[in-house]
């Protein structure tokens, strides 16, 4: 084996002459079996082992790193292999075990920016749908500097992806969204609706109408901390994705007041009704690139509308709430192309393949009879028959 990876031709060429069916099976001698484990091994890597290594270099301290030469991109990069690590929801449960969670969270308070952020990543991939691991974060006291970062970083990028990890954490986490609340996370949404950014924005309503549809007592808290004022303004936004966020969001508090609970919309009714006919207004005026890309958005209008004042929206009159074939469900694409032969027979036996032709006499080539000869031998054909009823007994 060549030192600098293992021979695949002579493996395949060995797995040929073991296994084309023309020798004996034997047993593998130990020499054999040692090749091909050496050859399978120089390509696999270790994960548990590799993560143990990042783990160590997460544990020295920051100076110590710079004193050997390494880089705060080198560092990004180690982040940015951990991540596919932890992609695994076992490999995810076992950083901690490893002792890796603690110095990665670390991480959250480095110097530099784009380690704070990476390691943000790095969290949000590690508990997403992974109840285990957001336990384990929970217990290691990570949602504070998550709460830090989103809440008073400098750097927008770390702010967002700070509140990604949050969101991440504290999906279908009561725990997680009770310290959420408790830490006054709404006052940071509120402040993350007020950012320049656009995907700092639609995180932040992501993560409002996913608490607001979780438990609707928090809809009397964000009427209070004046957010539908934020969400009608944000409605009108050039981004369209921040304009259906912040609706959803709307609705949310509409059907929480439509049910009678606490929550309302408050002195803010008016100036919905205003906002919502200027939406109209706006979907009536788009392109038809821009109306047919704003498909949600015109139905999160009309539910909104019809939710708030008990009747349909004027889109409905217009015809502009769906239009011809959008409801329409998508082309059979996939049995036509995909269904087993067997199966498409069985279900038509007597349907011939397009394949199959009619049979049809060969064409001969060459001179034909002259008519002559055409007229003789339908003439000796005439007397053959004459002569056959003729001599045919009565």
């Amino acid at each position: 084996m060549a030192k600098d990876g293992p021979n695949w031709d002579g493996l395949l060429k060995w797995s040929i002459a073991n296994s084309d069916g023309t020798r004996p099976t034997r047993n593998l001698s130990e020499e054999d079996r040692r090749w091909f484990m050496e050859a399978m091994q120089a390509q696999t890597v270790d994960v548990i082992k590799r993560m143990k290594e990042i783990t160590l270099v997460m544990q020295t301290p920051e100076q110590v790193l710079e004193s050997q030469g390494v880089t705060p991109q080198d560092i990004e990069d180690m982040l940015d292999e951990l991540q596919e690590h932890v992609e695994s929801i076992d490999m995810a449960n076992d950083l901690h075990s490893i002792g890796g969670l603690v110095p990665l969270l670390g991480y959250l308070k480095n110097s530099h920016a784009n380690i704070r952020a990476k390691a943000a990543e790095v969290v949000t991939t590690i508990v997403q749908n992974n109840p285990r691991s957001q336990q384990l974060v929970m217990e290691a006291n990570g949602l504070e500097p998550l709460l830090s970062n989103f809440a008073s970083d400098p750097d927008v990028i770390v702010r967002t992806k700070a509140l990604g990890a949050i969101s991440s954490l504290i999906r279908h986490n009561k725990p997680g969204i009770t310290a959420f609340r408790l830490a006054n996370g709404y006052a940071a949404l509120r402040d993350a609706l007020g950012s320049e950014s656009v995907r700092f924005q639609r995180k932040a309503l992501n993560l409002i109408q996913y608490l607001l549809h979780e438990n609707s007592s928090d809809c009397n808290v964000v009427e209070e901390l004046g957010f539908p004022r934020i969400m009608m303004h944000l409605a009108s936004s050039e981004d369209a994705d921040v304009r259906e966020a912040a609706l959803r969001c709307l609705l949310e508090l509409a059907r929480d007041k439509a049910d009678g609970s606490a929550g309302k919309l408050g002195d803010e009714e008016e100036k919905l009704k205003q906002l919502l006919e200027e939406r109209i207004e706006g979907i009536n005026m788009m392109s038809p690139e821009d109306f047919g890309a704003a498909r949600e958005e015109r139905q999160l209008v009309d539910s909104l509308w019809n939710t708030c004042y008990n009747e349909p929206s004027s889109l409905r009159e217009k015809g502009l709430l769906v239009l011809p074939g959008e409801d329409a469900p998508p082309p059979d694409v996939a049995s036509k192309h995909f269904e087993p032969p067997l199966r498409a027979w069985a279900a038509n036996p007597n349907t011939k393949s397009s394949t199959e032709k009619k049979e049809t006499p060969p064409l001969l080539l060459g001179a034909g009879p002259s008519s002559e000869a055409t007229t003789n031998q339908g003439t000796s054909s005439g007397e053959a028959d004459a002569n056959q009823r003729t001599n045919t007994p009565s």
